[in-house]
């Protein structure tokens, strides 16, 4: 007999929170506000359903991670190819659409140094 432990509803929704980081802080680095709205429409990362177990949520969690440590680091360089692709395989294992190649990342991170976005978070905000 094997015991499992299902995901949590915290685990879910820390997975929807580093979606939404990507979206906002590592897609508008990479990319055009129009690409960016595409990627919503074609469900880019948007889980198609709860993950099964404990084990399954922390692999994306982690995967997710990782991708992003890869993506905001000042210097893109070819030796973290082969750790970006794993961890993308590892999410569309678990459903999740991600369908960038390392490379794009690369020639995109030059042209895109200082554009805004819409999507960006902003850098402050009223509170009243």
């Amino acid at each position: 007999m094997k015991i499992v432990f299902a995901s949590t509803p915290s685990q879910e929704e820390e997975i929807n929170d580093l979606v939404g980081y990507i979206y906002s802080n590592i897609f508008p680095v990479y990319f055009t506000d129009e690409e960016i709205c595409q990627f919503e429409k074609l469900r880019v990362l948007q889980p198609t359903e709860d993950f099964n177990t404990l084990k399954d949520a922390f692999q994306v969690m982690t995967s997710m991670r990782t991708l992003i440590s890869i993506l905001e680091s000042t210097q893109l360089d070819e030796q973290y190819a082969a750790v970006f692709n794993k961890n993308v395989t590892i999410l569309q294992e678990f459903g999740l659409f991600f369908p960038f190649e390392y490379e794009q990342f690369l020639e995109t991170k030059c042209m895109r140094s200082m554009m805004l976005s819409v999507y960006s978070k902003a850098d402050n905000e009223l509170i009243i």
